[in-house]
Formats: C-alpha cells, structure tokens, sequence
C-alpha cells in the first residue's frame, strides 16, 4: 500500500511538472543513457536551464 502512494504522488508530481512545461529529469537521464550513452548527461541545473529557454525561445529542441 506506501509503494502504491509513493507511486501515486511520484507520476502526480510528475504530470504537475509536465503541465507547466517542465520535463522530467529521471526520465532525460534515462533517455540519454540508453539512446545516447557516448554523449555527456546535463546536470539538473543545466537540464531545467534548457528546458526553460526552450520553452520561451519559440524553438523545439528534439534530440531523436
């Protein structure tokens, strides 16, 4: 049952993050690791950085 409500707020704190344009992180790192795995990681930081300029710039980034 406390796996089951972690599991819940997780995917719930995710899709809020999702809805104002914020990307999760667990799930780039992941992506980059198995589609990409010679080319560096971005820290957090550098991660929410990109996320938000691509946001406001008008531009899609797309790595595949």
């Amino acid at each position: 049952m406390r796996e089951q409500i972690k599991h819940f707020y997780c995917r719930l704190k995710q899709t809020g993050q999702l809805m104002v344009g914020v990307p999760d992180y667990d799930t780039y790192v992941a992506h980059r690791k198995t589609t990409h795995p010679e080319e560096p990681i971005m820290t957090y930081e550098e991660f929410f950085r990109d996320r938000q300029e691509n946001r406001y710039s008008g531009r899609i980034g797309r790595c595949c």
